[in-house]
C-alpha cells in the first residue's frame, strides 16, 4: 500500500472526514446539553380563540420559559392545555428554529348539565366544567351519569317535534328510572314517561303537539303540567291542583 500513492490519498481523505464528523458530533452533544442553547422566541396559536383566555395559556405554557427548544416536553404541555376548562383538544409541535406551534379545539357549549353545579354539555354530548361568559341562554339537560350524549340527542329530536307550537324547549330531564320530562320556556311541564314499544316517546310528544292548541281551559287557564304517559290520552294539572283527563286519538 505504501507504494500506491492513490490509496494513501484516499486513506488520508477518510481520516480527515472521520475527524470532522467526530468534532461535529461533539459540538452537537455539547450544545444539546445546555438547556438554553436555543431558547424559545415565540409561541404561536394557529387560530383565534373565543373562550380560552390569554392569561390561562401563559400559565399553562409557563414550562416553556424553563426549557429549550429541544428539551421542552410537548406531551406535558398538551396535557396542561387540555386541563383548561374550555380546551377540548390541543396539538403542539416544534417549528425550527425557536417556535412552538399550538392548535386548540375549544369546547362548544350547547346546554347546561345537571342542577346548576357549573357543568356544561358540548356538541359531542360530553360534560365539562366551565363558566359561561356573557348572557348566553342555553337549555338545561339532566340525567344519570353517562347519559349526556343520549339526552342531547333526544333534546335535538324534541326541538324538531315542538316546532309547530313555537314554544322553545327550556329543559329535558331523564330520571334514574329512564323516564323523560320536558319543560317549555313558558314553564309548562310535559311528562312523557319511559320509552314503550306500544306508545313510543316520539308518538306521545306528537300527540301533545296535536292537542296543544286545545289545552287552555276557560275556568282554570293554562295547565301547569301535561301528563302524556297514557297510551292514548293525557291528564292536565292546573294551579289549583285540579286534574282533568282527556282521551286522545290512537
Amino acid at each position: 500500500m505504501w507504494h500506491k500513492p492513490h490509496l494513501m490519498t484516499a486513506l488520508a481523505d477518510l481520516l480527515y472526514l472521520a475527524a470532522g464528523a467526530t468534532l461535529l458530533a461533539a459540538a452537537v452533544i455539547w450544545g444539546a446539553s445546555r438547556l438554553h442553547v436555543l431558547p424559545h422566541q415565540e409561541v404561536r396559536v394557529k387560530h383565534e380563540l373565543r373562550e380560552v383566555q390569554r392569561l390561562e395559556l401563559e400559565q399553562a405554557l409557563s414550562e416553556l420559559l424553563r426549557s429549550s427548544f429541544f428539551t421542552v416536553n410537548l406531551e406535558a404541555l398538551r396535557q396542561s392545555l387540555e386541563s383548561l376548562p374550555w380546551v377540548r383538544h390541543a396539538e403542539l409541535w416544534r417549528e425550527w428554529p425557536a417556535r412552538i406551534g399550538v392548535r386548540i379545539e375549544e369546547q362548544q357549549a350547547v346546554a347546561h348539565w345537571g342542577e346548576g353545579n357549573g357543568e356544561l354539555v358540548n356538541t359531542f354530548g360530553e360534560v365539562f366544567a366551565a363558566s359561561l361568559s356573557g348572557d348566553r341562554q342555553l337549555p338545561r339537560l339532566s340525567g344519570p351519569v353517562g347519559s349526556a350524549a343520549e339526552v342531547l340527542r333526544r333534546h335535538q329530536e324534541f326541538v324538531q317535534l315542538l316546532k309547530p307550537i313555537e314554544q322553545p324547549l327550556a329543559q329535558v330531564t331523564l330520571s334514574p328510572r329512564l323516564a323523560w320530562a320536558l319543560e317549555l320556556e313558558d314553564g309548562m311541564l310535559v311528562e312523557l314517561g319511559r320509552e314503550q314499544a306500544k306508545a313510543p316517546i316520539r308518538v306521545r310528544l306528537q300527540r301533545f303537539v296535536d292537542y296543544y292548541p286545545t289545552l287552555s281551559d276557560t275556568r282554570h287557564g293554562r295547565p301547569l303540567a301535561v301528563d302524556m304517559r297514557y297510551p292514548n290520552g293525557f291528564a292536565l294539572r292546573f294551579a289549583a291542583s285540579v286534574g282533568q283527563e282527556r282521551k286522545g286519538k290512537k
